[in-house]
């Protein structure tokens, strides 16, 4: 007996990307995968992303909020989302044809696998940007790994609905980072399946992005993350080992930066964090 293929909800959120946005649209539109629908949570935009989405008609399923940011926008279509599949696109990135084919036929392969993520082809200012070693795609345990750093692309993400009702959903108090905080939550009790293809197209490098906005002092929303995992979150006892070293170092590097650029109070804070966690 054969069996419909998984539908899957497609979440965007987007703020002020009219410029883009469609070129995301049009890539989930023109997927080969057909069982599917496409959520856009528009963050409070102020451009002509309202006039972008009507344009679109009943393609896809248009919800407004005030501007709360990427971690409530997602959430609201996570909320919204009527399939046991989901998967995540940022609003200037784009998905390969195949994209939504590959990953469900990867994940109904491995039912007891809850979240997966893919390669992904990055452009920085037009041009093609080959990753760095550290940035290197992995799959299984990531918790070590996602710890420095945030290795899952968010673009690149499909979980089962599952999955946020084990490990909650993404923290709205976090401006940035709030993908490298649920990944920690994730990862620390759930393996990661690595779809060992490039199936999304990420784009950065731009004033307006998240990411660059809070360049100088995302690592101060890491060693956030890091605190909060140690307090709410059970881990084994090598996992909380590698979170309190790897929390002491960021909070030294990056306290001993706000005290070289007059931040003292900041970097005061975090030299002392770092002595709590020693």
């Amino acid at each position: 007996m054969s069996f419909p293929p998984t539908p899957v909800s497609v979440i965007i959120p987007t703020h002020n990307r009219a410029g883009f946005l469609a070129q995301a649209i049009d890539s989930v539109l023109a997927q080969s995968y057909a069982n599917f629908e496409l959520i856009v949570v528009d963050d409070g935009s102020s451009d002509e992303t309202q006039a972008l989405l009507a344009s679109y008609g009943k393609s896809l399923i248009s919800l407004r909020q005030e501007n709360r940011g990427p971690a409530a926008a997602r959430n609201a279509g996570i909320r919204a989302a009527r399939h046991p599949l989901l998967a995540f696109l940022d609003s200037d990135d784009q998905f390969a044809r195949n994209k939504l084919a590959l990953q469900v036929a990867a994940m109904e392969a491995q039912p007891e696998v809850l979240i997966s993520h893919t390669q992904e082809t990055w452009f920085r200012n037009g041009r093609h940007l080959n990753q760095k070693k550290r940035h290197a795609k992995a799959g299984g345990d990531i918790f070590a790994r996602s710890l420095a750093l945030c290795v899952v692309g968010m673009s690149t993400v499909m979980a089962r609905r599952e999955l946020f009702g084990r490990v909650g959903l993404f923290d709205e108090s976090f401006p940035c980072c709030e993908d490298y905080e649920l990944w920690l939550r994730a990862s620390a009790a759930h393996p990661f399946l690595l779809v060992d293809a490039a199936l999304t197209v990420k784009h950065g490098g731009r004033e307006d992005q998240v990411s660059v906005r809070f360049q100088t002092g995302m690592d101060s929303f890491r060693i956030r993350a890091m605190e909060k995992l140690l307090a709410d979150i059970p881990l084994t006892p090598e996992q909380s080992r590698l979170a309190r070293e790897e929390l002491v170092r960021k909070a030294v590097l990056y306290g001993n930066g706000c005290l070289k650029h007059g931040r003292l109070e900041e970097g005061q804070r975090c030299l002392a964090l770092a002595a709590r966690y020693s």
